[in-house]
């Protein structure tokens, strides 16, 4: 495949009897990537917080959606909305995060940080992958490169409590669980992929709250909500290999169209992706005992 740096939501193809899920779609660049979807014929599912606030943002969009309650930070919210789910989907995007928040727990006595943007998304993932036809996109950030994985702490229970650090991991361990997903997709003879999309360094309110959130003055640096959403588009409907990462063309990932990159080295060891797997299967079956 060719990369095209020109690529735009025009250019999206029909996607009219798709079904499509996005995780945290009621703003941000969840929002714009529903839209667009939507509009290009997609019956999408909103898996949202607070679905009053979702039906207000979708209130004069075109399209077929659908509203579902879901925080992925609480895995009861999980297994409900996987429960409840019948047919299939054809794409699930897995949006939802925070970024460098303080210290919280959640209802199962986990960190949120790291269940918001990857221990809730493993378990929806792997619940609802029987149902799913065609592909799972994992949102990630090319902070990810200065992730570093503690096994003996996914759960930050140990170490002292760092909300960059934690975030940073939190998007290495979705971009390893791409990486294993596909294994296991591959071994199974499985049709269906995993593929990484990172927005860039969008200016959206994700980071509002954070030290690091000065570096959305610099607009030479950043992209518009709307182009960070390109990744996500086109990581969800263009074909790419299985475990593709996409990220913008410029210089560091940071700005551009949406191009075919390469993840951190740390995010292509597959004994690590492996050990992670398995390490987040027993912290999600100890969370519900």
């Amino acid at each position: 495949m060719t990369n095209t740096p020109s690529w735009t939501a025009n250019d999206l193809p029909d996607l009219t009897s798709r079904t499509v899920v996005i995780t945290g779609a009621g703003r941000g660049l969840g929002l714009i990537t529903a839209r667009e979807l939507a509009r290009a014929g997609a019956r999408v599912v909103l898996g949202v917080r607070d679905p009053g606030k979702a039906r207000h943002a979708i209130a004069d969009l075109p399209g077929t959606f659908d509203i579902r309650a879901l925080d992925v930070s609480d895995l009861t919210s999980v297994r409900a909305f996987a429960d409840a789910w019948s047919g299939d989907i054809d794409i699930l995007i897995n949006n939802a995060g925070v970024m460098d928040i303080p210290a919280a727990r959640t209802a199962d006595g986990l960190d949120l940080q790291t269940t918001t943007n990857y221990t809730g998304p493993f378990l929806l993932t792997t619940l609802l992958l029987d149902h799913i036809t065609d592909r799972v996109v994992h949102v990630t950030s090319e902070l990810h490169k200065q992730g570093r994985i503690d096994l003996a702490d996914l759960d930050w229970r140990t170490r002292k409590h760092n909300g960059m650090q934690a975030y940073q991991a939190s998007k290495l361990a979705v971009v390893l669980f791409s990486l294993e997903l596909q294994h296991r997709l591959t071994a199974a003879g499985s049709p269906v992929r995993s593929v990484l999309a990172s927005p860039g360094i969008a200016r959206t309110s994700l980071a509002a709250h954070s030290r690091s959130n000065v570096i959305n003055r610099f607009t030479f640096l950043t992209n518009a909500p709307e182009r960070g959403a390109l990744s996500l588009l086109y990581a969800a409907t263009q074909d790419v290999p299985g475990n593709s990462y996409i990220g913008p063309e410029g210089l560091g990932g940071f700005r551009g169209a949406p191009a075919l990159r390469r993840p951190g080295k740390a995010g292509l060891d597959p004994t690590l992706a492996g050990r992670l797997w398995d390490a987040t299967a027993e912290l999600v079956g100890a969370a519900a005992r």
